[in-house]
């Protein structure tokens, strides 16, 4: 009898991690590229013809973070579950 007895509870089930925005690594890469945005746009010349930190290289170092961004977002995924229950719980 008891093996006939109906269950009312949901099927656990899981993706393969938490989404990006729920992560603290998200947050780091969007501060570290306002950050470099910002430096871009601070730091001038100085009225001497040349820019040591202008738009080429902060679109370079941004390019990097986002490498880094990506390939730590693929690690995370090919080892970690994200649990939620059937119902969306």
């Amino acid at each position: 009898m008891a093996n006939n007895a109906q269950r009312n509870h949901d099927r656990r089930l899981s993706t393969e991690t938490k989404a990006s925005t729920k992560t603290t690594e998200f947050f780091a890469y969007l501060a570290a590229v306002v950050a470099i945005a910002i430096t871009a746009v601070v730091v001038g010349d100085g009225g001497e013809g040349e820019d040591p930190f202008g738009a080429s290289q902060a679109l370079r170092y941004i390019t990097y973070l986002t490498v880094g961004y990506m390939i730590a977002r693929g690690l995370a995924k090919s080892g970690s579950r994200d649990y939620y229950d059937e119902n969306g719980r």
